[in-house]
Order: structure tokens, then C-alpha cells, then sequence
């Protein structure tokens, strides 16, 4: 897989690029080889949630050292013969953390590691994961993504950890999921599904046919209000059509670690529905983008946890995208 270094150099993003173009392969780093994987916070507590499948329940936080960038819900699923997680933290600590998790329930090898879209909270602790024999799995357009914003995110890791973000390495996908993809752990097919451009333009969610259990990613937040980097049209015309697929239950990627599927989407629908509905009317008005997050959906802030740190930015990503309808 390609692994890409800690950025502290020009042309990292050239790299980036070539690699996930398919021009480039940087050396490969073992997870024997970097920072202790237990870290002073040990294993990540786990709740299972069906049979073989496991569930991180991440916190409703930002970054910090006190939660080693273990801010989106990580899950694990276990096959008769291999096992598959999904998403692996901000850091490679955090996704070290997740591995101790993963070999305190099972010792079965570990065959996929799928990132459900490109985001750091979801992709920096892939590094933990490294190693013969992983196959690391995203939407054909998450490469592209991740590389164009990496010397961002790893920067942004080592600011806010400090050295808590040692080891943290860019780990880029080699399976890429076009449209639909099975990946089978033994006796438990999985089903990845590539999405339109919703929360970002490369989520992917994954439908483990053996418990009915959608791994929805960031697709889908409880609790934790919505945070908009794709299209807010396609986010919700997408849930409409997703509102449609049967589950048992569902795994947010920042919530409980299982919620009822798709009652569960309907805070986040009002939501979105909220701001699609206040920024048309401010562009009605005449109003300028800059006033955008003081009019957004102010009467759901106590409904929300971040709110304050996340709406405006979702207020602005709104005005810039229907201002142009």
C-alpha cells in the first residue's frame, strides 16, 4: 500500500498526487516499526452491537490529546476466516489504539481496512494498520481527495497532538470501489457502496449482510451536528434514496455506535433540509455571503453538539453552493 512520510518538505503534494494517479510508490512502513501500538490510553473500549460486529463509539469532541484523535466511530467486523475494519481515527496512536481493540476479540488476520471517505478523523491512524497482507479500500475518488489535502491534515495532526502524532503517515487506498464492490471475510460478505457527492464527494458505505448492519460513515451523524464538504443537494437527495435501503441497524460516524436505520436520519435531514431552506433565503434577499452564519439554522443550536464549532462553516459551504442554482 502506499504509505506516504510525516510532511516536512516541499513537493509532498506532488507525491501525493502522482501516488494516487498511480504514478508513484512511496516505501511501505511496517506498524512493528513505529511508536508502541497500546499507547498511555491502551485499547479503545468496544461495544458490540451484533454478532462479529464490534463498534468504537467515538466522543462528540475536537482533536485533542486527551482523546489521541479518536473522534469518529471505528468499527470492526469478523469473518470465519479474516476480519475488515472500518475507519481508523486522526492519528496513528488513535489507530493503534483501535488495532489493540481489534486483537483483544479476535486473532483471525486482518484482510481490509475500508476508509468510508477521506477526512483525517477517518483516515490517519491507517498507518497502525500497515502490514502484509492488509488491502486498505475507499471510493475511486478518495486518493485524489486525501492527497490534495495532506499536507494540510498532517500539519493540522501535529499541531493539535503534539507528539501524541507521532507516527502518523498519509496511507493511501490500493482497492478502489467504482460503483459496488463484495469483499467476502468467510461465511460474511460485505457490500461497499461508492456514493454521488454528498457530505463529501467520496463517501462509501459498507452493508454487512450477515447482521444488517450499514456502516454509513459520515453520511450519517446522530448527536453530532452534520458537517457539509460536498454538496448539500446531494446529501440530501441521496438520504432520500438511501431512506429506501432496508437495515437492520445503522453505525454513524459520530453518534451512538447503533441507531435505528433510517429513523435515525431524520434530525440530520431536518437539519440540512434547515440550512438549504435559511441560505435561500438570505440569497433571496440580497444579503452577502458574510452574513451567512448568523441567519443558518440558528434554532437548532441546543440540538447539537459542536454546533457553534461547525455551523458556520456549513452556512458558508451552503450560500457558495445555492448561490448558483
Amino acid at each position: 500500500m502506499p504509505v506516504l512520510p510525516r510532511v516536512h518538505r516541499r513537493g509532498l503534494l506532488a507525491l501525493c498526487v502522482a501516488l494516487a494517479a498511480g504514478g508513484g510508490r512511496a516505501a511501505s512502513v511496517r506498524a512493528e516499526s513505529l511508536p508502541e501500538a497500546r499507547g498511555p490510553g491502551g485499547a479503545l473500549p468496544l461495544e458490540q452491537i451484533a454478532e462479529g460486529v464490534h463498534v468504537f463509539r467515538a466522543p462528540y469532541e475536537l482533536i485533542a490529546p486527551s482523546n489521541d484523535g479518536a473522534i469518529a466511530n471505528m468499527t470492526l467486523i469478523v469473518g470465519d476466516e479474516a476480519a475488515a475494519v472500518i475507519d481508523t481515527g486522526n492519528s496513528y496512536r488513535a489507530g493503534a489504539r483501535f488495532l489493540s481493540a481489534v486483537r483483544a476479540v479476535t486473532d483471525r488476520p486482518l484482510r481490509y481496512v475500508i476508509n468510508t471517505h477521506m477526512h483525517p478523523d477517518h483516515t490517519l491512524g491507517n498507518a497502525a494498520f500497515a502490514g502484509e497482507g492488509v488491502r486498505f479500500v475507499a471510493h475511486h475518488k478518495m486518493p485524489r481527495a486525501l492527497s490534495l489535502r495532506a499536507e494540510t491534515y498532517l500539519a493540522q495532526a501535529e499541531r493539535l497532538l503534539g507528539a501524541q502524532a507521532e507516527g502518523t503517515r498519509i496511507v493511501l487506498p490500493d482497492l478502489l470501489v467504482e460503483d459496488r464492490l463484495t469483499l467476502d471475510l468467510g461465511g460474511r460478505p460485505l457490500e461497499l457502496r461508492a456514493h454521488p457527492t454528498a457530505h463529501t464527494d467520496n463517501d462509501l458505505t459498507v452493508f454487512d449482510v450477515a447482521s444488517g448492519t450499514w456502516v454509513m460513515g459520515d453520511l450519517l451523524f446522530v448527536g453530532h451536528i452534520p458537517t457539509l464538504d460536498g454538496s448539500l443537494e446531494g446529501w440530501l437527495t441521496l438520504l432520500d434514496l438511501l431512506a429506501q435501503s432496508p437495515a437492520r441497524r445503522a453505525v454513524p460516524g459520530h453518534g451512538p455506535a447503533s441507531v435505528v436505520w433510517p429513523q435515525a436520519s431524520d434530525a440530520e435531514r431536518r437539519y440540512l433540509a434547515a440550512l438549504r431552506r435559511d441560505m435561500r433565503q438570505l440569497i433571496e434577499e440580497g444579503a452577502p455571503m458574510s452574513e451567512a452564519p448568523a441567519h443558518a439554522v440558528v434554532s437548532e443550536r441546543g440540538d447539537w453538539a459542536l454546533f457553534d464549532e461547525f455551523n458556520s462553516r456549513n452556512a458558508i459551504a451552503a450560500y457558495h453552493e445555492l448561490e448558483w442554482e
